[in-house]
């Protein structure tokens, strides 16, 4: 479970994103980080013993910044407002499909993960796959409890058939989406119950054979 201390500091950074208020809140902020990052601990462990092909992964290969890059962004405010974490094989920089977290209190946190816009080549990979073995992919996304959780597989679509592709295609839903990703909302007071952990590892595990028939196209 997190502390409400954690939401509640992300609650105020959202009303005082700025570098004077986040240093006079200093020790708060750790204070939040440190709970926040002993949660996602908890879930390495746990994803490990779910995936093996998420053994060894380490904390920092987990855990995304709170400091934004505005190098780019026309937001200039400094922070982001939610703490966040990444869990696939080769760490939240890998180009594989992979599970996420994200904590936005106001009821903006949910668990989730697909592969999100990825390169052309092994986005032309994943709609190979799907397009090879379409009835085994959709069994795992109408599976009853994955519908239940999930609704459907969803992303960016582009508005035209890819190439190589006919429009009659059976799977063309999917064929189309420049990402493939699935979650599932998470209250806030769901984060501060004891059994948060354990429903983040079952949601986890629900979408985790969309994960290896993805990742297996990119193998």
């Amino acid at each position: 479970m997190l502390q409400p201390s954690t939401l509640k500091f992300l609650k105020s950074l959202k009303q005082h994103n700025n570098k004077v208020w986040f240093d006079e809140h200093r020790e708060q902020y750790l204070a939040a980080k440190a709970d926040f990052e002993s949660m996602v601990q908890q879930l390495i462990d746990g994803m490990a013993r779910q995936d093996a092909t998420l053994a060894g992964l380490q904390l920092k290969d987990c855990v995304f910044r709170i400091y934004k890059d505005v190098r780019f962004s026309k937001d200039k405010t400094p922070y982001k407002i939610n703490m966040a974490a990444s869990f696939q094989a080769g760490g939240k920089k890998s180009t594989l499909a992979g599970y996420y977290f994200h904590l936005e209190p106001g009821g903006n946190s949910f668990a989730g993960g697909g592969l999100w816009m990825p390169a052309a080549p092994e986005l032309k990979k994943v709609r190979q796959e799907i397009d090879y073995n379409f009835d085994e992919f959709e069994r795992i996304i109408a599976n009853k409890g994955f519908i239940k959780h999930f609704g459907k597989v969803e992303g960016d679509a582009l508005k035209t058939v890819p190439q190589g592709y006919q429009s009659d295609n059976p799977a063309i839903a999917y064929l189309k989406l420049k990402s493939l990703i699935v979650s599932h909302p998470v209250s806030d007071d769901a984060c501060v119950q004891p059994s948060l952990v354990r429903e983040i590892l079952k949601t986890f595990a629900l979408m985790q054979p969309m994960i290896a028939f993805i990742n297996r196209a990119m193998d």
